[in-house]
């Protein structure tokens, strides 16, 4: 077989395979997070405890800091290609609440256009007593320095 042909072989090769672009669009996009499926939350109703839900939907992926009744089922979809900024395709969360007796008290279910862009602000809080000032900046490791200290331990 000449080397035309395998070139032009393998050239009809690639143009079928990059034919395929329902599939290429899976190739890029990254699942994260752990969102149970839909047979498992329909499971869960009003009135059901911490531990029928920690039974059939798993650990959740988060429980805020300063509300414990409340868990977090999180997933999302991210499409990155290359060197382009990542984009989130899908992202989905389920957020259950529960009241004073541990029982399932509201269950919430939020998409991506639920979600808010919040810009964050360019201000600057200043720290009393972190700005270590003239002298100190430039001077301060003055006699700090010992080129010796390593050498008296042979384990160093």
């Amino acid at each position: 077989m000449s080397t035309n042909k395998i070139i032009i072989t393998l050239f009809y090769c690639a143009v079928l395979c990059s034919c395929s672009v329902a599939k290429q669009e899976e190739w890029f996009v990254t699942h994260n997070g752990n969102m149970p499926t839909e047979e498992r939350i329909v499971q869960i109703k009003k009135g059901s405890s911490k531990d029928d839900v920690l039974r059939v939907l798993g650990a959740p992926s988060s429980i805020p800091s300063f509300d414990k009744n409340t868990w977090l089922y999180m997933s999302s979809d991210i499409k990155s290609v290359a060197f382009m900024e990542p984009k989130e395709v899908n992202r989905s969360i389920l957020k259950i609440s529960f009241n004073n007796k541990d029982e399932v008290a509201v269950i919430t279910r939020l998409t991506k256009e639920d979600g808010k862009n919040i810009s964050p602000s360019q201000e600057r809080t200043e720290v009393k007593g972190q700005d270590p000032g003239f002298f100190r900046k430039y001077f301060g490791g003055v006699g700090q320095f010992n080129p010796f200290a390593g050498q008296a331990n042979p384990n160093l």
